[in-house]
């Protein structure tokens, strides 16, 4: 959706792990952080954490708590979802397949 983050006047940044996201979080304040959402169901993430995204989230709380958070989730996890809110407030919630319409009323 690179199109449309610039049709919004923002600049796309993608990266392949959090630990880079988070690298950067602390360097700059992003206006939006848009992630994909992966449930943990291990106990590596089912003890304390929910998720693949609960880590960076702790880090953008204290880094850059204005950042408005917009999570993709898969049909079958998005019902974990709202329990990021949390650690953030979240601005939206989108499932896949994402339609651009519906990401472009949350930017």
């Amino acid at each position: 959706m690179t199109h449309l983050y610039a049709q919004h006047g923002l600049s796309e940044k993608v990266f392949s792990s959090t630990r880079k996201a988070m690298n950067l979080i602390k360097k700059e304040k992003p206006e939006y952080l848009v992630a994909d959402f992966l449930y943990g169901y291990s106990n590596n993430y089912a003890g304390v954490n929910i998720s693949n995204l609960d880590v960076m989230l702790m880090a953008l709380q204290r880094y850059s708590p204005d950042t408005k958070v917009i999570i993709i989730a898969e049909k079958h996890e998005i019902e974990y979802v709202p329990h990021l809110d949390t650690i953030i407030p979240l601005h939206g919630i989108l499932q896949h397949p994402v339609a651009e319409a519906d990401l472009a009323k949350l930017l």
